[in-house]
């Protein structure tokens, strides 16, 4: 490492000031499905997990897809903010902060994209009724327009959950954005075909979601950090692509978000938009779930083979970065000190890893004292994979990338 480098990220070891909340350094983990939130509650290996995060440096972790009502909720195993799992996440929350880091937890709603269907439920909500193409793997084939009594309540739901959130000792929440889930479904012209003050221009389909940052912001907002996450892209014909997310940065930023997460894609349509390669056929080997094993099939079926490259999403995010002052958290392909030489010298404020903290949880620690500058994460995009196992999301690599899960059957 050049002492160059070896400066720069010695500087991403420096605090920084996020809305209310200040971080040790620039590191976060992003946000990934774990799979270990048995029935909605959050498990003991799920406490461990996030612990071990910023045991290993990082300056905070988040906790994926903790749903704001129960028809939000997309996979048995989502986390709901409700009073029955408070318990749960201030044992979380505690234990994260017993290692001296912070903790978020990633607010959402699945809107269309869920597949376990409430009592009552027939049609779940989205921007636009109609045929819902995501309902083939779960038996919901159509959808349900929300009304504005829906966003009314789907947006006190938001803010209702960043209240439970901050009781259960969360330092910051992160509003999901992106990724084709319900605030993703309004954004998108793929999903939103509204012809009401809702839907139509980009103005207007940034209009409920900017209703749902407004009401987290003055629920919580003076004393968690509020964050956005969304697709700066998202890498299919018809959808928004880097001008309307420069646009979407822009009024987040405009409506008071302490800081945006970029991130890339939709995960019906452009998965390898989101994780920057493709992903294995040996994936769904392990997936026992038949809905699921179809998902992949299509998925590599119709997607094109994608070779990763290291921060494959600079080249968006950096427009973003010119276009607005707000923090910026960098999501995509950060895997060695050279890369992060790359985003100090852009601007970034912060840095969100994903499959590199699974792979090693340790790296941020390691880099710091000059022990790694290259993580040994291949970007193998089987930890995914693993998310539907019994034991969750981990990595079929040791911590320097030697197989420890080669014995995996092939996929049929």
């Amino acid at each position: 490492m050049s002492s160059d480098t070896s400066t720069q990220v010695q500087g991403a070891f420096v605090p920084v000031q996020i809305g209310p909340l200040q971080l040790k350094n620039r590191f976060i983990k992003s946000a990934t499905n774990e799979g270990m939130s048995p029935n909605g509650v959050p498990s003991r290996q799920l406490v461990q997990f996030h612990a071990g995060i910023v045991a290993g440096g990082a300056a905070m972790t988040t906790v994926a897809y903790c749903a704001v009502s129960d028809d939000g909720c997309t996979l048995p195993n989502q986390i709901q903010l409700d009073e029955q799992t408070l318990p749960h996440l201030r044992a979380l929350t505690d234990a994260v902060h017993r290692e001296g880091g912070a903790v978020s937890a990633q607010i959402t709603h699945g809107g269309c994209f869920v597949f376990t269907p409430q009592p009552g439920q027939r049609r779940p909500l989205s921007a636009s009724g109609g045929f819902n193409k995501i309902g083939l793997m779960s038996g919901m084939f159509f959808k349900r327009q929300m009304t504005r009594a829906d966003m009314q309540r789907i947006a006190a739901d938001f803010a209702r959950g960043a209240r439970l959130a901050q009781q259960a000792g969360f330092d910051a929440v992160e509003i999901h954005m992106g990724h084709g889930y319900l605030l993703s479904q309004f954004l998108s012209p793929l999903y939103n075909k509204r012809t009401d003050e809702y839907g139509g221009s980009l103005e207007n389909r940034l209009r409920f979601p900017r209703e749902v940052l407004r009401a987290v912001l003055d629920a919580v907002g003076r004393e968690m950090a509020v964050l956005c996450k969304f697709s700066i892209t998202e890498g299919v014909r018809g959808g928004n692509h880097i001008e309307e997310g420069v646009a979407i940065a822009r009024a987040l930023e405009a409506e008071g978000a302490h800081a945006l997460v970029l991130s890339a894609g939709m995960n019906a349509e452009s998965i390898t938009t989101m994780f920057g390669s493709s992903f294995p056929p040996e994936n769904r080997a392990v997936v026992t779930n038949p809905i699921m094993k179809l998902a992949m099939y299509l998925q590599q079926r119709f997607e094109k083979p994608r070779e990763f490259k290291p921060l494959y999403l600079l080249k968006y995010a950096r427009q973003i970065r010119a276009a607005v002052n707000v923090p910026l958290a960098y999501l995509g392909g950060l895997t060695s000190a050279e890369g992060v030489s790359t985003l100090c010298d852009e601007g970034f404020d912060l840095m969100a890893m994903g499959r590199v903290l699974i792979h090693d949880p340790a790296w941020v620690r390691d880099l710091q004292h000059g022990a790694l500058t290259q993580s040994g994460c291949t970007a193998c995009n089987r930890c995914v994979a693993m998310m539907y196992t019994e034991g969750g999301t981990s990595c079929v690599l040791g911590r320097a990338g030697d197989p420890v899960l080669n014995s995996l059957p092939a996929a049929s």
